[in-house]
């Protein structure tokens, strides 16, 4: 089977590579050249154009930032719908609009060409160790058609129904994740201010119903100060923002999200968006008069 992955960051790189150790062909095009050198040494053909990708690809992978970046890449120039076939089909491993999924869609199924939105969780531990959690979106035989690829990325693979379906999972899938890194957050620096050891509180807590895989990592990155990005605070305030701009168009109230939203934009505009989302931590830190060195 021929394979194009197109998007190759933090996340992509690491699962174009696991494609390629799965045996599959592998077309790749980076917006960054420089971004297509690892996989290129390890076999896989570098093009030129998300275009070039649809040339010689029968299913093509997509991991970019945005909403705009995934239609520049299907729609714009020298965008995969300049060389799309009908039978090929397009997986958006994106995080973007789940409005914007089903337009595409539409668009690409006019061409005969299927989609599934397949968003992941895992952060670049997951994407490198083959154990992203992946939502996905799509017709039921796509979905079949596709999935020994996503086995050799990922180990909790759900398809959760039809187009758009991925995007909504994994938005609340962030809507748990930003809630839980805020309650950790909150529970630390309250330890702190407190005079406990943190690190004696997590520990207690780890082993009791408020027990998380949040509080075993952005805990120990928060009690460390470390916050060397696994997910950055610009990605996950992007996401957080597609929630409010859903929930808003749904009319439903999201006030957790809300307030998690509002501080990774305090964090941006600190200049901290590169940091890991555990920073959330510094928004509470400063608001309650606390500062680890």
């Amino acid at each position: 089977m021929k394979v194009g992955f197109i998007g190759l960051g933090i996340m992509g790189r690491p699962m174009a590579l696991n494609l390629l150790r799965a045996g599959y062909a592998l077309w790749v095009h980076g917006r960054r050249p420089v971004t297509m050198d690892v996989l290129t040494e390890a076999g896989a053909q570098p093009c030129g154009s998300a275009a070039e990708v649809a040339a010689n690809a029968e299913i093509i992978f997509i991991m970019v930032s945005d909403t705009p970046d995934v239609e520049h890449v299907v729609t714009g120039e020298n965008g995969l719908l300049l060389r799309l076939k009908p039978g090929q089909v397009v997986v958006d491993m994106s995080t973007i609009s789940p409005a914007a999924t089903r337009r595409i869609a539409q668009q690409l199924e006019t061409r005969g060409v299927e989609m599934l939105d397949a968003p992941v969780s895992g952060g670049e531990a997951g994407a490198i160790n083959t154990t992203l959690s992946i939502m996905v979106g799509g017709k039921e035989k796509t979905f079949q058609r596709v999935k020994p690829l996503f086995e050799a990325m990922g180990k909790n693979i759900v398809h959760v129904g039809d187009h758009g379906a991925g995007q909504v999972a994994k938005a609340c899938n962030q809507i748990v994740v930003s809630l839980t890194i805020e309650g950790v957050s909150e529970a630390l620096t309250f330890a702190r201010r407190n005079g406990v050891d943190a690190a004696k509180v997590r520990e207690a807590l780890m082993g009791g119903s408020a027990g998380s895989r949040i509080l075993e990592a952005h805990g120990k990155r928060i009690l460390d100060n470390d916050f060397k990005p696994g997910f950055t605070v610009k990605l996950h305030q992007k996401d957080l923002r597609i929630v409010i701009e859903d929930a808003h168009k749904l009319g439903i109230g999201l006030p957790g999200a809300a307030l998690v939203a509002q501080h990774l934009n305090a964090l941006m505009g600190s200049g901290d968006g590169e940091l890991d989302s555990a920073a959330i931590v510094k928004v509470v830190e400063r608001m309650s008069g606390t500062s680890v060195k």
